[in-house]
């Protein structure tokens, strides 16, 4: 192929997860964005319900319209007590990932300026006037370039930044008896046993016979699929529910690092999602942080001058959640005591609000000086130190 066939755009987004999806999206909406080419290159058609995503809000959002489900409490147990969270003012909302890709691959159709092709990219090169992107099929040539591909070797070939997994295995079930509560989620419950890490079943009912029961961990390694079943199904038992079915099932593995992601954007390649250090790394929480991070990039893209290196700001819940993951490193089975120190008497709104990191200083020390005093100041010599 010579260079008069390479086709160019304006944008070039290689992956189509969650940020690069809500990314384009926004950039519909906005309108300020129609006369530029939008390429978007995934080898994964995005047809299956392969995840789903939850998130707390206050106010409905652009993806209210998609949300399956809206819980307005929740609990929160450990082996010796058990609380039940009222939201308010906030949601925890739910969306399908089948859901979330017809919607936004529905809105983008309209568009003629977007394209999406079905094909594996296979090399990335940034040059001084645009960036070269290769895929077994083709290539193209764009001036910026929008990175959602995770490479994995990238966070876990340093030591200075520990990294954990949010690992899960969860079955959509549907039992014989009513033993779910589909007002209520369950955000943590740690009275599963905990085997040295940091343990805890996460459960959101549909209905009083239907719900997702995830089996999940924040460690360094995973566990057989074994492990994960045994565990839901002994869970599932103790609710009462011996008789069920398999609807579906879903599983996963979350980086959870502090990892500079951001050090790798560069004049015009930004790297975003996962990619990009978008995940909440002491939570694993995707959809929230990529909600706001894209709305941030599309601000951020109708600048001057662009250079993608400027688009990150490191923030002091960056330091909070580096000294939390620096603990579960090492440390991984203070987790329950951890979290349970900041439900059994904290205020959720307080929490959640905390976890968005829109709290001020003030309102940070009430939430960390809820927290085990020790561990988080060994952590913050090690972090200091390190």
């Amino acid at each position: 192929m010579n260079s008069s066939q390479i086709q160019h755009f304006d944008y070039i987004f290689t992956g189509t997860g969650l940020a690069s999806l809500m990314t384009v999206y926004k950039m519909t909406l906005s309108e300020k964005f129609a006369d530029k080419s939008i390429l978007l290159l995934d080898q994964d058609l995005k047809k299956i319900n392969d995840r789903t995503w939850c998130f707390w809000e206050k106010k409905e959002s652009v993806w209210n319209s998609i949300v399956s489900k809206k819980w307005d409490f929740a609990l929160f147990a450990n082996e010796s007590f058990k609380r039940n969270l009222e939201l308010n003012p906030y949601e925890y909302n739910q969306i399908r990932g089948i859901d979330f890709y017809n919607f936004v691959f529905e809105a983008i159709a309209k568009h003629p300026n977007i394209t999406f092709l079905n094909e594996k990219v296979t090399d990335i090169n940034e040059l001084e006037t645009h960036v070269f992107v290769g895929t077994e099929e083709n290539r193209y040539t764009s001036d910026y370039l929008f990175n959602s591909i995770y490479t994995k070797a990238l966070a876990e070939s340093q030591t200075k930044y520990p990294i954990l997994q949010q690992h899960f295995i969860g079955w959509f079930v549907k039992s014989e008896k009513e033993v779910f509560n589909p007002e209520q989620a369950t955000f943590m419950d740690f009275s599963v046993e905990q085997k040295g890490n940091t343990r805890f079943m996460y459960v959101l009912p549909t209905s009083k016979t239907e719900a997702l029961v995830e089996y999940t961990l924040f460690s360094e390694k995973l566990l057989s699929k074994e492990e994960y079943e045994s565990e839901i199904e002994l869970y599932l038992q103790k609710l009462g529910a011996n008789q069920f079915e398999i609807l579906e099932k879903e599983q996963g593995s979350i980086p959870m690092t502090c990892y500079p992601f951001w050090k790798k954007n560069t004049k015009r390649v930004l790297n975003i999602g996962t990619a990009g250090g978008w995940t909440k790394a002491s939570t694993g929480y995707t959809f929230k942080n990529s909600d706001k991070k894209s709305s941030q990039l599309i601000e951020f893209l109708q600048n001057e001058n662009l250079r993608m290196k400027d688009f990150h700001q490191k923030s002091r819940f960056w330091f909070y959640d580096l000294l939390l993951l620096d603990i579960l490193h090492k440390n991984n089975e203070l987790g329950s005591s951890i979290f349970s120190s900041l439900f059994k008497k904290g205020s959720p709104d307080l929490i959640f609000k905390f976890l968005d990191e829109e709290t001020n200083f003030i309102e940070d020390l009430k939430v960390i000086l809820k927290c085990p005093t020790i561990p988080f100041l060994k952590a913050l010599f090690r972090v200091i130190f390190k």
